[in-house]
């Protein structure tokens, strides 16, 4: 895998990033950039994350989100920000199934595994359920790629949401199974006829994402250090944010690697696992317990962007 080609002939990639960075961010996006309430990013973090990378420390992207969530809630709102022409920035989005990167001049090509996709015809039947069944409380992304996801409505509580996400999920896996296909969700294991699973249905605190087992933020993180090391870029250490579980397996592959690595927990209330490298959390700054989610991101961006820029 190489990194994608500027969109614009004339636009000079990673410029701005030095060979061996003090410092590369991978960053969940939910939860540590964009509002889980909102969905959108507040302008301090475009503002800093613009600074840092900027200033040459790698900003990249390891989310569950679509290219097309990213482009309008990041990637425009950086460019409009007043990004240097010569900055590059990676999203690695769908889990590790779909990624690009963008300078100022907009995003170059949008790439796909296509072997990493649900099929088509599960995707139409969940598409279908949920507009029969559950459109009161989610809607179907249209904009994945690979996975097949379903997200709560901003208007919907989150409790009404999370109730109502329990039915879904249960008729997901049940519909997974009438096509024959092995799923998980969580302890709850279904193999296939061969006794196989490739699927697995992946419930958010805002979503569920349905998706080959083969995805994760540990495939993100493969491909995060791929795309640097197309351009010559190796940075001598990570920071990795994220506000669940699942957020960890970044830090774990970077650390099995022998990348020196520091993972950032925003929402450490589910529990903050032992791990071999050294976990923060918004507490370690001198922030009350309280403060999670985006402005637990917004803070350790700041923190990081005083110490490297000043």
């Amino acid at each position: 895998m190489t990194a994608p080609p500027a969109n614009a002939p004339s636009a000079t990639f990673g410029v701005h990033t030095p060979s061996a960075p003090a410092l590369a961010l991978l960053l969940d996006v939910d939860g540590p950039v964009a509002s889980p309430l909102t969905r959108d990013v507040k302008p301090a973090i475009i503002a800093d994350l613009v600074a840092l990378a900027t200033a040459g420390i790698p900003v990249i992207f390891n989310t569950g989100r679509s290219d097309a969530f990213i482009r309008e809630q990041v990637m425009d709102p950086m460019i409009a920000a007043g990004m240097p022409s010569g900055t590059l920035i990676h999203a690695i989005c769908e889990k590790g199934a779909v990624w690009f990167s963008y300078t100022a001049a907009g995003a170059g090509p949008v790439h796909v595994d296509r072997e990493l996709a649900v099929p088509a015809a599960y995707g139409d039947d969940i598409r279908r359920m949920v507009a029969e069944d559950y459109s009161s409380h989610m809607f179907f992304d249209e904009t994945k790629r690979a996975m097949v996801s379903v997200e709560q409505h901003i208007e919907v509580s989150n409790s009404e949401y999370l109730a109502e996400q329990a039915l879904f999920d249960a008729e997901a896996m049940e519909l997974m199974q009438r096509h024959g296909l092995g799923v998980v969700r969580l302890d709850h294991h279904a193999p296939n006829s061969d006794d196989e699973i490739d699927y697995r249905v992946d419930p958010t605190i805002i979503s569920t994402d349905i998706e080959s087992v083969r995805l994760g933020k540990d495939l993100g993180a493969s491909r995060a250090v791929e795309l640097l090391a197309a351009q010559g870029v190796t940075p001598q250490a990570w920071r990795t944010v994220g506000d669940s579980r699942t957020d960890y397996a970044m830090a774990d592959w970077l650390h099995h690697n022998d990348h020196l690595v520091k993972h950032v927990d925003v929402r450490p209330a589910d529990g903050v696992p032992v791990k071999p490298y050294p976990i923060l959390t918004a507490t370690d700054l001198g922030l009350e317990e309280t403060v999670i989610h985006d402005d637990a991101g917004a803070a350790f961006l700041r923190n990081w962007l005083d110490a490297l820029v000043g």
